[in-house]
């Protein structure tokens, strides 16, 4: 049964994506915060509860990353929007994941099923992306954290730029193994 405790954080993940902006566009920072708060907290509960009871799901598996980047997409989307965070960090963080997300796609449409696990600069990325965006609402709520959150940018941007051209790299080495093993036999 796909039913268990990780399955449901996921789906409670992605059902609070949109209170958050909600909470956002009417410029309750602090229940916003809250809600990402817990949304972050329940991203890696699931992970680790799923692995502990060895409670890991095909289902689980596909609705984890969605709910991870609609919740990063609809975030700094918004952010930007309302003009809290900067165009060009919500520009990387998303084309990164529409890297990711257009990878698989190949993988798919080639019939390769790929098991790819979080490297550590993609936990990193995670921290760093969940961090910033704490810290910007965390920010409307006590003032003075700006220069926590103007590097906090810059290190953002780099690790999530590492990781895209790390996931593109894992990728194409991927797809050129796939089309030596699809080849004649020698």
């Amino acid at each position: 049964m796909n039913i268990n405790l990780p399955n449901i954080l996921t789906v409670t993940r992605i059902l609070l994506t949109p209170l958050f902006v909600i909470f956002l566009l009417r410029d309750m920072f602090g229940f916003a915060l809250m809600v990402f708060t817990l949304s972050a907290v329940s991203d890696g509960l699931d992970g680790l509860l799923a692995r502990y009871f060895d409670q890991r799901t095909e289902l689980g598996a596909y609705l984890d990353p969605i709910a991870d980047k609609l919740l990063m997409a609809a975030s700094y989307t918004s952010l930007a929007i309302l003009k809290m965070m900067p165009p060009w960090l919500t520009v990387i963080v998303i084309s990164r994941d529409i890297l990711i997300a257009l990878g698989f796609a190949v993988f798919t449409l080639r019939g390769q099923r790929v098991a790819v696990k979080p490297s550590l600069v993609g936990k990193c990325t995670t921290v760093a992306q969940l961090s910033t965006i704490i810290l910007i609402l965390l920010d409307t709520e006590i003032r003075g954290l700006m220069m926590l959150i103007t590097p906090g940018y810059w290190i953002t941007a780099a690790l999530t730029t590492i990781s895209g051209l790390h996931y593109l790299y894992f990728g194409l080495n991927v797809l050129q193994e796939g089309d030596d093993i699809d080849g004649p036999v020698k």
